[in-house]
């Protein structure tokens, strides 16, 4: 599976995102899917998951109310709505995929896009 994110951009405080990630080269129907962001120095963090199925999802305490987390297995993709950004939002977001039901953390992932970048201006 390739994973390509697209929608990443500057975006003032408060401003709202939609980063969408799809998969090539295999159906993604079977395939937990998640978000991580990686903040320049910093380790690559949790943001979102959602179940293969696409019903049952989870967030980071952070952005907890703020982001969504969709997955269109028809279409094979999965998306991040992401409203109401803050300035300790920025980072590079990285679309994450694996063959489980819930990816929880990193080690759950086999596939991962090449990320696309989040900047938040005050």
């Amino acid at each position: 599976v390739m994973l390509v994110e697209s929608g990443g951009g500057s975006v003032q405080a408060g401003g709202s995102l939609r980063l969408s990630c799809e998969g090539t080269g295999r159906t993604l129907t079977s395939y937990a899917a998640a978000w991580f962001r990686q903040a320049p120095g910093k380790e690559r963090d949790f943001v979102a998951r959602i179940s293969s199925g696409g019903m049952i999802t989870r967030y980071a305490d952070s952005v907890k109310g703020r982001f969504t987390i969709s997955k269109d297995n028809a279409k094979n993709m999965v998306y991040l709505q992401m409203n109401s950004l803050k300035p300790e939002d920025p980072a590079v977001y990285y679309c994450a995929a694996g063959p489980t039901l819930y990816i929880d953390n990193a080690s759950d992932v086999n596939y991962w896009g090449q990320g696309t970048q989040v900047t938040v201006s005050s």
